[in-house]
């Protein structure tokens, strides 16, 4: 997670969000094609999110278009894969205030998916634009590749269970947000629906690596539990911690988000998120939108 300075936040967030918004309104106008595997798409357990995943119902009059999967904006990242053969780009923006390494900080977040299977999802994390107030005050994030493997598929409430494993291939060596950058993470990850909610859950190891190459190990939970309002609308809560090796210290926060389906392949969402402790971010706002390319991609 990366994010720019206070005194040009009312400059270039708007350039910014107008941008973000056109991008996301010229895919939502887009025709969508048929989907080659319908049965892949309708299982959650094998390929997307329950309607509680995201928040309302599905859109009955789009049957043949694949449900998008989003894993922003919390903390938690869904153990349920996206559907497989379709590519989903979850892209937003990012504005924070009062971290260790920074008093305010600005960024354009990217996250890629590809599932080769109904068992294993390709990843890659960017931050291809950052402006903050320290030094560098504009660059690009690290750039992080990883994997995610299903271990048990769930239903209902029994969870599906999958783990994950992130490199960073590339330090942009722009300011860090409160819980660091990891140069390897391995992930636990349950996801499930009790009674109408769905929660997300993550456990991370990282390792993280100080400008004199000390290595330290990091540790993070996240519970994430979200519920539809409407046929349109879902509401988000979150705590989620992490440990600071390299500070001595703690992270949490408490995040709140709200997302709106647009179509099954494209979701918008906003939200804010809170730090609890002396050495978390003050305040973080979030907003984008994910979106599933309609078009199955055959390898």
């Amino acid at each position: 997670m990366r994010a720019p300075s206070a005194i040009n936040l009312h400059k270039l967030v708007p350039g910014l969000a107008t941008a973000l918004v056109a991008a996301a309104m010229a895919l939502s106008n887009s025709a969508p094609s048929a989907a080659q595997d319908i049965g892949e798409r309708a299982i959650h357990s094998q390929a997307g999110p329950s309607p509680d995943a995201h928040g309302g119902q599905p859109d009955n009059s789009q049957p043949d278009t694949p449900v998008a999967n989003p894993g922003r904006p919390t903390v938690s990242t869904p153990a349920t894969l996206t559907p497989v053969g379709y590519l989903q780009f979850e892209t937003g923006l990012l504005a924070a205030w009062h971290s260790p390494e920074f008093s305010s900080q600005q960024s354009v977040v990217q996250v890629t998916k590809f599932s080769l299977s109904r068992r294993l999802e390709l990843l890659a994390s960017t931050s291809p634009f950052v402006h903050s107030n320290s030094e560098p005050q504009n660059g690009a994030g690290d750039v992080t590749l990883g994997a995610q493997g299903v271990v048990s598929e769930g239903e209902g409430t029994r969870p599906t269970v999958a783990l994950s494993y992130c490199h960073d291939v590339f330090s942009g060596g722009t300011p860090d947000l409160d819980i660091g950058s990891a140069s390897n993470s391995g992930i636990v990850l349950l996801s499930a629906d009790v009674k109408g909610f769905h929660y997300d859950t993550n456990y991370l190891f990282n390792e993280q690596v100080s400008d004199q190459r000390i290595r330290r190990g990091q540790f993070g939970q996240t519970l994430s539990i979200s519920h539809g309002v409407g046929k349109k609308f879902g509401l988000a809560g979150e705590l989620w911690h992490f440990t600071q090796p390299l500070l001595r210290g703690n992270a949490t926060g408490n995040l709140w988000a709200v997302n709106y389906n647009e179509k099954k392949n494209l979701v918008f969402d906003a939200g804010f998120n809170r730090g609890l402790t002396a050495t978390s971010t003050r305040w973080e706002i979030v907003a984008g939108f994910t979106y599933l390319l309609p078009e199955r991609l055959h390898l």
